[in-house]
């Protein structure tokens, strides 16, 4: 049976099989674990950006309600059993060795029958259902990893709910390059006269899903806007209404104004479970399990004096909201340290953010997509000749608070891969 360090070594030498977008593969390793997955109530969760965010507040209201709720999201931050979680309690040591074990079997014996082996993705998400299905959950929110149509996480059956957050362009190379084809992908989780419950998309988005819902029989309901009381630094206050229901000043803790959109999606589909019957949910467990999600590295603030913030914004939708939220801020001087993996819209995301800032610090995630800073800083210096270089992330670090005064602010941001390492080392700092 494999301890937990050798089966994080068994998981992560699996990169190297790189991704592979279909269910074959998936659904051969589930059933030589006895299809763990088909005993779940899963809502499933698609979307570019907000699906963490609307994933755990989904979750938490769950919790509040009192049942017991599996969360899967990608990637993690600081460890890997983040991503698997029951009740805000990550996948322990022991449970996650074992486990992995079994699908090491599994994937042994698809070798032998001539099947590639599994990719890290894959094990991970097999390493969830076999966790949950042993745990029970009431319900499991299962995040999409990358699109919906291929992704393994669609090897479901059916789902409670189908959740499409905000969508947009990223992973365009695996997904496409119009809004159409994106949203092709992430519609791809709506089974067959399924529930559908989707953030107000652009038109080009709308239509496709529309059309797949018209496929599928499914039902949509479109969350609605909000009314936005109060944004500050410290959260959030908006009014609610759909239908019937009005909830009057929802108070969220995470920060951004996208987030009382991303709470107003999940808040839409507890909602529409409770009238089909699904859950059993009162308005004050949607209240409290809104106001306590945090979700880490999403605008989370590490420190003050001066202000440390982290935020895992890789797209030019995110880095939108990003730049706006740091309008939420007082602030003399920003430091910007920033990284960037090389597959990403870099120009235009370095073009948002480098105006903004006084003085940036340019480093490099640890993973091979990354940008090589030197290049990155060439990118940045068109935009902001203050610059320094350290591509070592905690030199970074280190340089930033070596720049910041009192009451300057310090944001690190670009990719998820880079504020994961960033959130340990200013911890310990």
């Amino acid at each position: 049976m494999m301890n937990y360090s050798e089966a994080i070594a068994y998981i992560n030498d699996k990169d190297k099989f790189g991704s592979r977008l279909g269910l074959d593969s998936i659904g051969k390793l589930l059933e030589f674990l006895g299809n763990p997955q088909d005993g779940l109530e899963i809502i499933h969760v698609a979307g570019t950006n907000g699906k963490g965010s609307t994933s755990s507040y989904i979750s938490n209201c769950l919790i509040e309600a009192g049942y017991d709720v599996g969360l899967f999201t990608s990637p993690y931050l600081e460890r890997f059993n983040e991503r698997i979680q029951v009740n805000g309690v990550d996948i322990p040591d022991e449970d996650l060795g074992r486990i992995t074990s079994l699908i090491k079997i599994a994937a042994d014996k698809m070798l032998d029958e001539g099947w590639e082996h599994p990719t890290t993705f894959e094990i991970v998400t097999a390493l969830a259902f076999a966790y949950y299905a042993e745990k029970a959950p009431d319900y499991v929110v299962l995040e999409v990893g990358l699109g919906g149509r291929f992704d393994s996480t669609n090897i479901i059956k059916t789902s409670l709910a189908s959740v499409i957050t905000t969508i947009d362009f990223d992973h365009i190379n695996e997904l496409g390059d119009t809004l159409g084809k994106i949203a092709y992908q992430k519609a791809g989780i709506i089974k067959e006269n399924g529930l559908v419950i989707s953030y107000p998309q652009k038109e080009e988005a709308k239509d496709v899903i529309k059309e797949v819902i018209r496929d599928k029989q499914a039902e949509i309901h479109i969350s609605p806007d909000v009314d936005i009381v109060e944004e500050s630094s410290s959260g959030s206050v908006f009014n609610y209404e759909y239908g019937d229901e009005r909830l009057e000043n929802l108070k969220i803790s995470m920060l951004g104004h996208y987030q009382n959109y991303n709470a107003a999606l999940a808040v839409t589909t507890l909602l529409v479970l409770r009238e089909k019957g699904k859950i059993n949910i009162e308005n004050r467990h949607i209240y409290s399990g809104l106001k306590k999600t945090k979700w880490n590295g999403r605008l989370e603030l590490l420190r003050v004096n001066p202000g440390f913030l982290i935020d895992g914004a890789h797209n030019m939708q995110g880095i939108r909201n990003l730049a706006r939220a740091l309008k939420l801020f007082n602030y003399r001087k920003l430091i910007l340290g920033i990284a960037i993996l090389k597959d990403k819209d870099v120009d235009h995301m370095v073009e948002e953010l480098a105006g903004m800032a006084d003085m940036i610090v340019v480093t490099e995630a640890n993973i091979p997509r990354k940008m090589e800073a030197n290049e990155l800083a060439e990118r940045i210096s068109k935009y902001n000749k203050n610059i320094y270089i350290e591509k070592d992330i905690k030199k970074a670090v280190e340089k930033s608070l070596e720049l910041a005064e009192k009451d300057d602010l310090i944001i690190f941001g670009g990719s998820l891969y880079l504020i994961g390492d960033v959130r340990t080392i200013a911890k310990l700092l």
